[in-house]
């Protein structure tokens, strides 16, 4: 073992072991590996960048582009507002969200599909008394599942379908992953509709759980300005900070039965005038006795009004790319800087209502937000949070969903018979819905994934090294020992299990970079076909259902459908199995050894 060998596999171990234990953003882990293989000679300087102008990078990034036009254009809104005659039954419910969403998957990013489904799904719950926790997770996997089915669904499909092409000359094209993509989506997605949801625990179904999520009503109340202290004149800004150290937040002023829940800090206050404040009562009370105020005894059956014609409360997911992630709402300054107020966080199923100011935010929690609602999309799309609320449907969006449709439609045509390579017919389609302003310019960059690119653009040459110095080779010698004792289809089980298995704790994108040198490398050396393992790669890179933190999808579920961290394997096993039984023999059938 030479020594760049034995420098490109640990510099590749550090970097897997630090994308399974989560401790850095895993874009950040890639380039440091990256930055690190260069320093010590592995890679070289003029290769380093590379993989920021690769095929499988710009593709990944035109499909995210062009899978905001289907969202801004209203189709899928559309679409979704047709399954509500659909929901009457909890099975005719699954089924019908967990179709489309596979369809949806299959020609536009599988995280983009679940984003538009999701606020839809969590209304369809709460319309039908249900809890969202037995749409969600089927509606998850279902996206996942789908993304099999065609080249541009996931990412690792893209990653297998360029690196062909580097060992061949001939890429995957657009709906060579088909078959095997479309027998493992059919037969997961009915295992979804008719077993899986009965696998969710129970305690994560009753309605009346979602119905109640934070139960605010005890932590929100209104206080009185009787003159017995020393505020009057004082504005909201001056009480902030003996509130904040009580750990109380004033969310909100009523002044001649005007409420006011922004730009109202900056007033001076004047007797008889109601504060609106939250806290758990402990604090409520202390702050009460310091500042002098009169408690307004509250109905529980009538809650403190929080919406007028202007200001709204409104839920918000943090996605695993939000800014936000391992903050607390003083860093992020929700009042300050947007004029919401944070009235409550969702972890898990479980509300947190006290010490809301300390709590650092995680992926997947939910946040209760109240404020302006037309500030609403600026701090969502600022902060790289998912909204849980259906956009409306005007009467322009059918335009606009006609002209992304055919787009889209031609760059696949297009791309499908070769007529342009799938970057250059993508990236001409991005442009097209640009110039229609389907995607505004100031969206253009948002609607991309920029921790995915920089992974892809990273990994991409980290790759390219494991095989340049060899080291790939060496791995695979040791490795196909057991496959020449075995026999091909062992190997090719072991390696869907083992890139299966990967993708549950680490990104999907990075796993496929990885394993499909070996798995190429172990065809080579048994002297088989390479295509059943580059497929067996695709498979198992995508179908990460054990955890919260395989997927974004999955991570994008846990929060709105209260899930626990152990709860995805009870449905996600049984789900892995039936994958590895039907993609092993449907590979073999039309991708012989």
């Amino acid at each position: 073992m030479s020594i760049d060998q034995i420098i490109i596999i640990l510099i590749i171990f550090i970097a897997l072991a630090n994308f399974i234990l989560g401790y850095l953003r895993y874009d950040l882990v890639a380039i440091c590996a990256l930055m690190l293989a260069i320093v010590l000679g592995v890679v070289s300087p003029d290769k380093a960048f590379e993989g920021f102008g690769h095929p499988a990078t710009i593709t990944v990034a035109t499909v995210l582009i062009l899978s905001r036009a289907l969202s801004n254009s209203g189709a899928v809104s559309y679409l979704t507002k047709l399954l509500e005659p659909l929901t009457k039954t909890k099975v005719k419910h699954i089924a019908s969200y967990s179709i489309v969403s596979a369809a949806l998957s299959s020609f536009m990013n599988n995280i983009g599909a679940l984003s538009l489904m999701l606020p839809a799904a969590v209304q369809s719950a709460l319309n039908s008394k249900r809890s969202p926790s037995i749409i969600l997770m089927p509606l998850s996997f279902a996206s996942i599942l789908g993304g099999l089915i065609t080249l541009i669904g996931t990412p690792p499909n893209i990653i297998i379908a360029n690196y062909r092409q580097t060992i061949s000359g001939e890429p995957f094209k657009m709906f060579d992953f088909s078959p095997v993509g479309f027998a493992v989506a059919l037969s997961g997605v009915f295992f979804l509709i008719i077993i899986g949801w009965r696998l969710i625990p129970k305690a994560r179904r009753p309605a009346e759980i979602a119905e109640a999520l934070y139960q605010i009503e005890a932590y929100v109340t209104e206080v009185h300005i009787n003159g017995k202290g020393q505020i009057i004149g004082k504005t909201i800004s001056e009480l902030e900070d003996t509130a904040s150290e009580e750990e109380i937040s004033i969310i909100g002023l009523v002044r001649a039965e005007r409420r006011m829940f922004s730009d109202f800090r900056n007033q001076p206050l004047m007797m008889d005038d109601i504060l609106i404040i939250e806290g758990s009562p402990d604090s409520i009370s202390r702050y009460s006795s310091i500042e002098g105020f009169d408690l307004i005894g509250t109905d529980k059956t009538k809650p403190v009004e929080l919406n007028t014609e202007t200001e709204k409360t409104f839920e918000a997911v943090i996605t695993p790319q939000s800014i936000i992630n391992n903050q607390n709402s003083r860093m992020v300054g929700f009042t300050g800087r947007f004029g919401v107020n944070l009235l409550a966080i969702s972890r898990q199923g479980k509300p947190i209502r006290e010490r809301l100011r300390q709590v650092r935010f995680k992926p997947g929690d939910v946040l209760l937000l109240q404020g302006p609602f037309e500030r609403s999309s600026s701090l969502i799309t600022s902060l790289g949070l998912l909204p849980l609320a259906q956009r409306k449907i005007t009467s322009s969006t059918s335009d606009k969903s006609m002209i992304t449709i055919f787009t889209f439609a031609i760059s696949i045509v297009i791309a499908s018979f070769g007529i342009l390579p799938l970057p250059i017919a993508f990236a001409s389609a991005a442009i097209c819905v640009v110039l229609f302003g389907i995607v505004p310019l100031h969206e253009l960059y948002e609607s991309i994934d920029w921790p995915i690119i920089v992974l892809l653009a990273a990994m991409i040459p980290l790759g390219t090294a494991l095989e340049s110095t060899g080291a790939t080779a060496l791995l695979v010698s040791n490795i196909a020992v057991l496959g020449k004792s075995t026999g091909p289809i062992f190997m090719l089980v072991i390696i869907l299990i083992i890139t299966m298995t990967l993708s549950d704790v680490m990104n999907n994108a990075a796993t496929a970079v990885v394993t499909a040198p070996i798995a190429y490398g172990i065809a080579n050396e048994l002297g088989v076909n390479s295509d059943p393992f580059l497929m067996a790669v695709a498979v198992g890179a995508s179908c990460a259902f054990l955890t919260p933190i395989g997927h974004q999808n999955n991570t994008l579920i846990l929060g709105p459908g209260g899930y626990h961290f152990g709860d995805y394997w009870r449905l996600g096993l049984p789900l892995e199995i039936i994958v590895t039984i039907v993609s092993i023999p449907t590979i073999l059938i039309f991708w012989p050894l």
